[in-house]
């Protein structure tokens, strides 16, 4: 699949007024995150195990986005190699998302210190205090996760300097909130740090829709992790292509004794499979052939290198396909460059076409 969007966004001074007027107004909404990330769009690029890595993010952060690195279980040795290869494509600003339970979070954070890496996303669990102190002191901003207002309250008095709302839309593992609730309960509320929408955005409008709500950005992962310079197999993008949004369901849990992390992907065998294997290993369990503690481990290790089976080996059959629900609207494979700028084009369109309706 080699078919792209050519569209190219004019040079603001090149456009007519109502749509000049229009991207300054866009300017201005989200200036408090292109303040934050130091980029020209407040777009940042969601961390995916296996897709952000080097030539995507470095390409997010070149059309003027924000890419960040998924460390995920890298080791400290992986992730200095990993930061020093994405500089040496690009000079302008990333960030790395860390996984607060990694064994090794305190030297990852020093690794990313050491490398002089401005941005540091604390993901998956609340960040611990000493951690947010390491990042801080080292001259780094920390930004972190919040599903709910008063979590978000409480990150705030840790001292993190921006927060992600990221609502159940969005791909791999998910809260249960949509993003529509969250930004009604958190964004009126919210007004000491810059707050990041993500989860099911795809398009430039809907963006808008969330800045005049009062969030400082937006954060897309769906839509890059089938961008052209994406290292995700082509089976993985042709997958995305095909699917409508109703195919990106959650994983199904089939026994409360036997809790199943909620992850967002496309079904497929794999997702089919694992229904039979979880009642399977229940029938195991109930037949005394299992403790519960092997009945949870056979049901956790399901899924083992199942990501990487899809994005890297291109199983989307059996793999993991991680997608969120705006899956349905990635319809063709595009360079970050032209994703970028048709986000940017809808969001100026949106503006211009509100100005007309108040007649400006």
């Amino acid at each position: 699949m080699t078919e792209h969007s050519v569209t190219t966004a004019a040079p603001s001074d090149t456009l007519a007024p109502d749509m000049q007027a229009a991207r300054r107004e866009l300017n201005r909404l989200w200036s408090r995150g292109t303040a934050f990330l130091g980029t020209e769009y407040a777009i940042l690029g969601g961390a995916m195990s296996w897709v952000s890595e080097r030539n995507l993010v470095a390409a997010i952060s070149n059309a003027g986005g924000f890419g960040v690195i998924a460390c995920g279980a890298m080791t400290p040795e992986l992730l200095e190699k990993e930061i020093a290869a994405t500089q040496a494509l690009t000079s302008k600003p990333f960030g790395v998302n860390l996984i607060t339970m990694h064994p090794q979070l305190d030297d990852l954070v020093q690794v990313c210190l050491r490398a002089g890496v401005g941005h540091i996303v604390l993901a998956g669990g609340i960040p611990p205090s000493a951690a947010i102190r390491a990042a801080k002191d080292g001259g780094a901003k920390v930004v972190a996760f919040s599903p709910a207002l008063v979590l978000a309250k409480r990150l705030i008095r840790m001292g993190v300097d921006a927060l992600v709302i990221e609502g159940a839309e969005a791909g791999g593992h998910v809260g249960p909130v949509s993003l529509t609730v969250l930004a009604q309960e958190i964004l009126p509320h919210i007004q000491d740090v810059p707050v990041f929408v993500a989860g099911g955005i795809a398009r430039g409008d809907a963006i808008v829709g969330f800045l005049e709500q009062g969030a400082s950005g937006a954060q897309l992962g769906t839509r890059f992790a089938a961008a052209e310079e994406s290292i995700a197999h082509p089976r993985f993008k042709e997958a995305f292509i095909r699917a409508a949004a109703r195919d990106a369901t959650t994983s199904v849990q089939l026994d409360p004794r036997f809790p199943v992390i909620p992850v967002r992907g496309l079904v497929n065998e794999g997702s089919k499979n694992f229904l039979a294997h979880q009642a399977e290993t229940l029938r195991r369990f109930q037949a005394e052939e299992l403790t519960k503690e092997e009945a949870q481990l056979e049901i956790e290790h399901f899924w083992a290198g199942a990501l990487r089976r899809a994005v890297i080996d291109g199983d989307v059959e059996t793999g993991s396909v991680m997608a969120g629900q705006s899956v349905g609207m990635v319809k063709t494979i595009q360079p970050v460059k032209d994703i970028i700028e048709e986000l940017v084009q809808q969001a100026v369109g949106a503006l211009a076409q509100r100005g007309a309706r108040r007649g400006e």
